[in-house]
């Protein structure tokens, strides 16, 4: 096999996509022996010899041209076999290798078909960097999707970044490079260099890299992410049967680098806070906790929501390990782990997704369909399988790889919409003529359908703004197949109440009472998230109207109106002390604040018995969303601001009472109608001293009165502490 010159010239110039074609071992034909061709450029001299078999030839290699194409060929044997390159450099040191150009492809057609199909559950094995033995030859495969390339080389500190050295073979039409690159292990860095179809040579980040450099550097680091010990069966196990619709929910959200930090300049590391999150948040009940993205991200003020590393956890606070490391400390303690997920849209950054083959491979070519207007983001084309492809496998594999006990989609609203945020003329219809993103569609219900099926237990939550139907109702009838919905309607509702001036609260009670003409639509979950105390709108203690003890008050009454209402809940960290700052990502939360006076801990304290009383109680979970587990008493007072609601389990066993008064004035002998006799014990009052309250209420509890009110045949006198809800239990008399 003669090589011609436009072959040389196109091998030398890293113009060849077909290297493993021209490079290596070949026959020449029978009876004329074997040749060898190694593209070494800084190399002075080249032999091979042979690696396995003893009797095989070695021989040495002679340089074709002056950019280190090196040639032998040997009459010993046509029969091909295992060997090694030994190099040998100017300065005369000597490195033998095996020859990377000798081994069959680490991807088969099933692999090439599956992805190509959008069903290659796992490409994150199979794409990106592995460490592997082939043949008895420790190295790493390299492979990636780039199929408007002209050549693909994998680069790194082991070829001294140079794209000549390790060019790539391309795998029929797939689209897909590979190489298998002997004597490279974990903690090597490497990138892709792809020369477009026009010519230009573009340098990427791999897009299935499981580790990173510090930002913001962006090589990915050849790492494995399978072999930490995992200690949480009990909890996997248990997961698998439980319905969360009917468990309780607590959620308590976190931005990792900010919650705690170890200076001003440095926070924990994931082994760090581990020790630090689990007892805190078992201290305080929550059965949750969500981290905002915890994916790989080069700009910190994201928070996250512009991903670079979609199958990495951010080296900012450590290894794959160490992240594997904290949620199993937090599995152990009984914590499930919740993370943002965001596939709605990527970032810009040159050596990332963005047009990464030189044509608009995982966004949308035209920009009305492929740019986010408000993020100055790019949109994923949900309609190409290989990107849908990408996007579901790197749902399971947070599932599969971190053992994450959900997914909350960020920006869904964004994902359903095609003129989101766009006037006339800056969308693009779908072929029926609308405005729903039919591909988008697709892709979330069968993204939820892979979830559930493959990891049950796992919930997957959405963030979504609008009255779209059927968010959390299955595929197979229409839906979009999530387990929750964060319900925003009912958070702009509650903080544009509670804000307002007592003195106005009377005409505005309807904000309060909304949400239940909405809520069997639906599986809700009532957030009080990290976009409420950002970017001008203050903390939430910042909204209370009043002096100090009347903010604390309201944000007390705030927080039991949260958790005795219908749905699960979630709170961003700092909330449930009091943060009096709005949030920033660059500094730690105000915990100094628990030590000035009894309003911060006190509201700490009555957060902690929140979520107590919540777990104590069925009847504040197990019928979130069946219509026979709640229903007004009255929600008519609209002068005094009183408003009382029953919560119930199904079955009576487990009933509570609760009633809000939402003025500073107090009612001391206020009667409100009870589902029944005998003695109604008070287990929660926001108005307690130990949570900084002015200690008016109903301790012990009241007796209930054959007097018939509100629809109810008994009722109970008690007292109203001012800007508070209490809640009776009934001592099981029906």
């Amino acid at each position: 096999m003669i090589l011609t010159q436009e072959e040389i010239q196109s091998l030398v110039e890293a113009r060849q996509n077909e290297p493993h074609r021209l490079l290596g071992m070949h026959p020449l034909g029978e009876g004329q022996g074997l040749v060898v061709r190694a593209l070494l450029p800084y190399a002075a001299e080249v032999s091979v010899e042979p690696a396995v078999e003893k009797g095989k030839p070695g021989f040495a290699l002679t340089r074709l041209d002056a950019a280190g194409l090196f040639e032998g060929i040997t009459t010993g044997t046509d029969t091909i076999y295992a060997y090694d390159l030994v190099i040998k450099d100017h300065a005369g040191n000597e490195h033998r290798t095996r020859d990377a150009y000798s081994f069959l492809p680490t991807l088969g057609e099933a692999d090439l078909h599956l992805f190509g199909e959008g069903n290659e559950r796992r490409i994150y094995d199979k794409l990106g960097s592995h460490p592997r033995t082939i043949d008895g030859v420790a190295g790493v495969s390299f492979a990636v999707w780039a199929p408007g390339a002209q050549r693909a080389s994998v680069i790194g500190d082991f070829n001294g970044w140079d794209g000549r050295f390790h060019p790539m073979r391309r795998l029929g039409s797939s689209g897909i490079w590979e190489i298998f690159v002997p004597g490279l292990g974990i903690g090597t860095h490497y990138k892709f260099e792809l020369r477009t179809d026009r010519g230009d040579l573009v340098v990427k980040t791999d897009p299935y890299g499981f580790y990173f450099e510090v930002a913001p550097k962006s090589a990915a680091i050849v790492w494995e992410t399978h072999a930490f010990e995992w200690t949480d069966e009990a909890w996997l196990e248990a997961r698998k049967t439980t319905d969360w619709l009917t468990q309780p929910l607590s959620v308590y959200e976190v931005h990792l680098g900010s919650w705690m930090k170890k200076n001003e300049a440095e926070s924990f590391s994931y082994r760090e806070v581990a020790p630090k999150l689990v007892e805190y948040v078992t201290r305080l009940g929550f059965t949750h906790v969500e981290f905002l993205p915890l994916a790989e991200h080069a700009y910190y003020p994201s928070w996250g929501y512009q991903v670079t590393g979609f199958f990495a956890p951010t080296q900012r606070y450590g290894t794959p390990e160490d992240f594997q490391f904290m949620v199993n400390a937090l599995h152990e303690a009984n914590i499930g782990v919740i993370i943002d997920w965001v596939p709605a849209h990527f970032p810009r950054d040159e050596w990332a997704l963005a047009r990464f083959d030189g044509t608009a491979l995982y966004e949308h070519e035209d920009p009305r369909q492929g740019s986010h207007q408000d993020w100055g983001t790019l949109i994923f084309n949900y309609g190409r399988h290989e990107v849908r492809n990408f996007l579901t496998s790197n749902a399971l594999y947070w599932c599969e790889r971190f053992h994450i006990d959900g997914l909350r989609v960020d920006a869904v609203a964004s994902m359903l919409y095609l003129d989101y945020s766009r006037n006339e003329g800056e969308w693009v219809p779908n072929k029926y003529g609308g405005r729903e993103n039919l591909e988008a569609i697709d892709f979330l219900r069968e993204f939820n359908h892979l979830v559930h099926t493959e990891h049950p237990g796992v919930m997957t939550i959405a963030e979504e703004s609008t009255a779209w139907p059927q968010v959390t109702r299955p595929p197979y009838i229409g839906g979009l197949g999530f387990s929750f919905k964060w319900n925003m309607g009912w958070m702009h509702d509650t903080l544009d109440y509670f804000k307002r001036d007592p003195i106005y609260r009377q005409y505005h009670q309807n904000d309060l009472t909304f949400a239940m003409l909405y809520h069997y639509n639906e599986n809700f979950m009532l957030p009080l998230s990290h976009d409420e105390v950002v970017h001008g709108k203050c903390s939430l203690l910042g909204r209370m109207p009043g002096d100090d003890w009347q903010r604390f008050a309201n944000l007390r009454a705030l927080y039991g109106y949260q958790w005795l209402f219908p749905g699960k809940m979630l709170t961003f960290m700092g909330c449930e002390f009091g943060q009096a700052k709005e949030w920033s990502e660059n500094r730690g939360l105000d915990w100094w604040l628990l030590e000035m006076g009894p309003f911060h801990l006190g509201l700490q304290r009555f957060v902690s018995d929140l979520n107590r009383v919540y777990r104590e109680h069925a009847a504040l979970w197990e019928a979130d969303f069946d219509p026979a587990g709640f229903y007004w008493v009255d929600c008519s007072d609209h002068s005094q601001s009183v408003l009382s609601f029953v919560r119930q389990t199904a079955d009576r066993e487990s009933r509570l009472i609760v009633i809000m008064h939402l003025t500073p004035s107090l009612l001391p002998n206020y009667r409100v109608g009870v589902p029944g006799a005998g003695r109604w014990a008070e287990v929660l009052n926001s108005d307690a001293e130990i949570y900084g309250g002015s200690n008016s209420g109903n301790l012990g509890g009241v007796n209930a009165d054959a007097i018939a009110m509100h629809g109810q045949d008994h009722s109970i006198e008690i007292v109203l502490p001012p800007l508070s809800i209490v809640a009776f239990r009934s001592d099981g008399n029906q």
